[in-house]
């Protein structure tokens, strides 16, 4: 089906069953059609046509979703932008992306081209009959038609608009459907940011297209959370290794009730078996990881649901995609050695906006080149081994900061921990990490450096670990390690 066409098909099969929901607004399927359709109605008068793009630069919403839906109505193209980001930061994605239009939540609009649009002005949260009522019958159905520009985060240089059609969103949600056997019986949690392909692709668009529902939590907050899981009852949710490393590590007196929930998801960077294995421990949820890029419009393979699944990998390759891992020369590795992974299938982007250079780089015949180093294991189990460019070289010798990071996880005081490369003028490079600790852990460093002398060569042991209060981290919630790689000033 047709993102586009979801709308409608639900209102039709069953309009007054439950759709969507936030902390202001409940929709069911009957009043979420009706306002996409008005929201629609609302667009086109502000002069969006097919091929345009809108913009949103609001938190996380119903009003988002149905914009998202009213855009698609129009033939028309989204792209969200982080609420975070600053004036400067939010103008570069309306100019790059040629924005008409771009719906706000209650700030000044950022310098640029685009008209502008208060949330506000869409509907009031209690007004069942919005205001503009000018329904748009007949959505566009173009599958090759721009659904998404998803901005990555640009932490090597200007940020690039990723271009995703509506025949990548079909595939991956039917990808996503059979992976994770959703019915009409579903219900999402949605904690994952909007601006997102994540967020957008595994709770919202696949839940819609089974016939489940989705609620939004908004911004995340441990100390709410477990309380959303118990009022919502979901029965499943996706998430990020942060997140579940905040939930791990609530005080012992934290015991929910997650009957509801059938499993949930992680994503977005990988997760240590020893995380998994402490969160499915101590909730009794099943913990499904997997793998995926924004350019392969979010997921390549995924840990079962039904069959064996394997911490500390992210599991085989998802049903229509092909995962392989190739030399420097673009040839496949033999058996049992590491290589790039890449990826094929009809979820790999058109390309990334304006930048046919990058792109032609990037997609090679068909290969989405990931820049993520691999393995595969005796049963086609896909193990990360590290980023291409996180790798460290140190004197000659290849060293890569996950396995580092996989040894010092294993110590029971260890909540977080980053590896990077810092500059040496002998070497080159040196391993130095960064670790928080669990609550009330009272390890030291060199309690730590023991106990990755004890799993590791020697030259591969960091030569100084810093402990810090949390790990910084991404829009996305991954570890940011250009931010701790800026923090070197000197060589050692």
């Amino acid at each position: 089906m047709h993102c586009a066409e979801l709308v409608d098909v639900r209102a039709a099969a069953a309009a007054d069953a439950r759709c969507i929901s936030d902390d202001a607004v409940a929709l069911d399927n009957g009043e979420f059609a009706k306002r996409v359709r008005s929201v629609a109605g609302l667009l086109a008068q502000r002069g969006v046509r097919r091929g345009d793009v809108v913009a949103t630069l609001l938190p996380n919403r119903v009003e988002l979703v149905v914009i998202l839906l009213a855009a698609w109505r129009l033939g028309a193209a989204v792209t969200p932008i982080n609420p975070a980001l600053t004036d400067s930061e939010a103008a570069y994605q309306l100019e790059d992306s040629a924005a008409r239009l771009v719906v706000l939540d209650n700030r000044p609009s950022p310098a640029g081209t685009a008209d502008a649009l208060d949330v506000a002005d869409l509907w009031t949260p209690d007004d069942d009959t919005p205001d503009n009522d000018t329904p748009q019958d007949t959505p566009v159905l173009d599958p090759d038609g721009l659904a998404l520009l998803i901005y990555t985060s640009g932490t090597t240089g200007k940020p690039k608009g990723v271009m995703l059609d509506h025949a990548n969103l079909t595939a991956m949600c039917e990808m996503a459907l059979a992976s994770f056997e959703f019915d009409g019986s579903d219900h999402c949690l949605l904690v994952l940011p909007l601006f997102h392909v994540n967020g957008i692709v595994v709770s919202v668009l696949t839940p819609l297209l089974a016939g489940a529902s989705t609620t939004i939590a908004g911004r995340f907050s441990p100390d709410r959370f477990f309380a959303d899981v118990e009022r919502c009852r979901p029965t499943y949710f996706s998430a990020v290794p942060a997140i579940y490393a905040m939930l791990s590590n609530l005080p012992d007196s934290v015991r929910p009730d997650t009957s509801s929930l059938r499993f949930v998801i992680c994503g977005a960077a990988p997760m240590p078996a020893e995380l998994i294995e402490r969160f499915e421990r101590r909730y009794g949820v099943v913990l499904v990881e997997g793998y995926g890029l924004s350019e392969g419009t979010c997921a390549s393979t995924v840990n079962p649901l039904s069959g064996v699944r394997k911490p500390g990998t992210v599991g085989l390759p998802m049903a229509g995609q092909r995962v392989e891992l190739v030399d420097s020369e673009g040839n496949r590795v033999p058996p049992g050695e590491s290589g790039e992974v890449v990826i094929s299938g009809p979820n790999v982007m058109r390309g990334y906006l304006n930048r046919p250079g990058e792109t032609a780089k990037t997609v090679v015949d068909g290969w989405l080149h990931t820049g993520d180093v691999g393995r595969f294991d005796e049963d086609g189990y896909l193990v990360l081994v590290d980023r291409v460019k996180d790798m460290i070289i140190r004197g000659g010798e290849n060293i890569y900061p996950k396995e580092i990071e996989s040894v010092l996880y294993q110590h029971p005081s260890v909540l977080e921990v980053a590896v990077v490369g810092r500059p040496h003028e002998v070497y080159g490079e040196v391993p130095v990490g960064y670790v928080s600790l669990r609550d009330q852990a009272g390890v030291t460093v060199e309690e730590l450096l023991e106990h990755a002398r004890a799993h590791l060569s020697k030259y591969k042991v960091p030569v100084e670990l810093t402990l810090l209060a949390s790990l910084p981290k991404n829009s996305v919630g991954k570890i940011d390690k250009p931010t701790l790689r800026s923090s070197f000033t000197t060589t050692v």
